[in-house]
């Protein structure tokens, strides 16, 4: 009996996606729970694995893309592992033999890769064959892959060529070497879409502050060892910058809301999105009612989808639904910038670079870590006054952390 291996529904108005990397190919078998292939949306990837135990027969390509309930590949259940089907045409034994003495082995196979390490080979192009691995095993790591794929970018000069030039007579580089083309991710594209519709639909506004970092490292400082031994993880910014911002945002409960349609929808909890850079690119995922946690709670939120980010395994309900959204261009070197809203939210805090600057206190001049602020927002349904109320509450919060719900 064949089983249809289908699309399928992998969350709210995800019509399609991409097969990215097939982990298992077409006359191999599979056993249940085994991954077939990873399915990349335009929000998350999801590993989808076999139902049944039997023959695999693929119907598509790597990088096809395809609907929500198509028939991607189909299981032959009838067939076993090592032995022919009965009453089949000589199908061959799926009996792997182990390499000879001293036979080089292909670290390389799919089978074997991370998912991070199958993402970066699927976008790059990268041939994982051709690559030697530096990891347990022989495995490849995802500096191997990025090496790979920036190497490839250098392109031997020919001979002729280099006569030439050698002879002071310059010819144009092929086409070849001038440029590459290669298709957009689902979730690039889905973040070009977000991004320009933002600029067409929001009357997007930035207004800046600065606050004075010293409180916060101080008080970080004295109480990272009781904390991180208490807990079992670290105390960083972006849990202050949160507490931060929910007691701004209850002072200044605009910003927490959205335009739909003639109305206006004020929100009465505190999602926060926290934006984390991948290599495939930037995702937001939510913490979840961020004003009832705790200092702790909300460091293993940010902890966990730090390393679910890193690893491709975000589910879509983890992006779905902020109020509000914390972007941190600070961790890249970023001394100011203006982010962008993600929408339908009204406003997005952006934090960055903590740089030694000299600032005026109490009439002399200190060297302080300062860091400048960022709150772009929606002038629709937010005011100018607001906006600047709101930000001068986050900068007190920070300068002052007494003044935030402290818990350890």
């Amino acid at each position: 009996m064949s089983l249809e291996v289908k699309i399928p529904p992998v969350g709210e108005s995800i019509s399609s996606g991409v097969v990215s990397v097939w982990h298992k190919k077409s006359g191999e078998f599979v056993n249940a729970g085994d991954a077939l292939f990873t399915l990349e949306t335009d929000k998350v990837s999801t590993e989808i694995v076999a139902e049944k135990s039997g023959l695999l027969e693929t119907k598509v390509a790597e990088g096809q893309e395809v609907k929500i309930g198509e028939v991607v590949a189909i299981i032959d259940d009838s067939k076993r592992a090592g032995r022919q089907s009965e009453g089949g045409d000589g199908a061959k034994e799926a009996v792997s033999k182990p390499p000879a003495a001293g036979e080089p082995q292909k670290s390389a196979s799919r089978e074997v890769l991370s998912p991070a390490v199958r993402r970066i080979v699927d976008e790059e192009g990268v041939d994982p064959a051709s690559v030697a691995g530096t990891g347990k095993g022989g495995r490849l790591t995802k500096a191997d892959v990025m090496a790979a794929a920036e190497n490839r970018g250098e392109v031997a000069i020919p001979p002729q060529l280099a006569e030439r030039k050698a002879e002071n007579r310059s010819e144009p580089p092929s086409t070849e070497a001038r440029f590459t083309r290669k298709k957009m991710s689902p979730l690039r594209r889905k973040i070009a879409a977000q991004l320009v519709m933002a600029q067409h639909t929001a009357a997007i506004l930035t207004t800046f502050n600065e606050c004075d970092m010293t409180a916060v490292q101080d008080l970080r400082k004295k109480v990272q060892d009781a904390f991180t031994k208490k807990y079992g993880v670290k105390l960083g910014f972006m849990s202050f910058f949160i507490k931060a911002a929910v007691e701004a945002l209850k002072t200044v409960p605009s910003i927490n809301g959205r335009i739909e349609d003639d109305d206006f929808i004020e929100n009465h909890f505190y999602d926060i999105g926290v934006a984390v850079g991948t290599e495939r690119g930037l995702v937001v995922p939510i913490v979840r009612d961020a004003d009832r946690k705790s200092f702790a709670d909300l460091e293993r939120d940010i902890a966990g989808y730090a390393t679910k980010s890193r690893e491709g395994k975000l589910k879509i309900e983890d992006l779905q639904g902020g109020t509000f959204t914390i972007s941190n261009g600070g961790v890249y070197g970023s001394l100011l910038s203006t982010p962008i809203l993600n929408p339908p939210q009204t406003g997005i805090l952006g934090m960055h670079k903590i740089m030694p600057r000299p600032i005026a206190l109490e009439g002399k001049v200190e060297i302080r870590p300062m860091m400048y602020l960022a709150l772009s927002y929606d002038h629709r349904a937010v005011d100018g006054k607001e906006a600047v109320t709101f930000l001068i509450k986050v900068k007190e919060g920070i300068e002052d952390p007494q003044k935030l719900p402290l818990d350890f």
